[in-house]
């Protein structure tokens, strides 16, 4: 029997394997500005944006002063996270320029924008805004068609 995973589902948080936990929260609380909602000793902290009870894990519990994962191997590529508003994501890379920060890339995908970079461990993370869906490329015959083009940088920064 075919299943199709509900309409209401979502990816509720990711759990990362980190080397070190005060340069791992450097990034994510430091810079990006999740608020610590749990700390497990020295070797875990749950984060998170609005209250919510976590969206990343950090943990060393198998990974303390270990180097980053190949790039070249299997795991995972990225973390995305999802910005409410286009100036939301303007103050952030702007947070991000600010503080030297170096980033990987940017990209208009069409149905969002994004800013690539790596957290201290090597882990992908994006950062990106959704535009609404009633401007979502689509062609002729209602697909999809993501794009990946340049992403204005200074319109972007203009809203801030």
């Amino acid at each position: 029997m075919e299943y199709t995973v509900p309409s209401g589902a979502r990816i509720g948080h990711v759990h990362l394997k980190v080397s070190d936990l005060d340069k791992a929260l450097a990034f994510y609380q430091g810079l990006l500005g999740f608020e610590i909602t749990q700390r497990y000793g020295a070797q875990a902290v749950f984060i998170a944006a609005g209250g919510y009870h976590h969206h990343i894990g950090l943990n060393t519990w198998y990974s303390k002063n270990a180097p980053p994962a190949p790039q070249r191997a299997c795991g995972l590529f990225h973390t995305a996270i999802l910005y409410p508003t286009r100036r939301d994501l303007a103050v952030v890379m702007q947070r991000l320029l600010d503080a030297g920060y170096p980033i990987t890339g940017t990209a208009d995908h069409g149905v969002s924008e994004a800013i690539y970079l790596n957290d201290p461990d090597g882990n992908g993370v994006e950062l990106y805004y959704d535009r609404p869906k009633e401007n979502w490329p689509f062609d002729e015959e209602g697909n999809l068609q993501m794009v990946t083009e340049a992403l204005d940088v200074q319109g972007l920064l203009s809203l801030i």
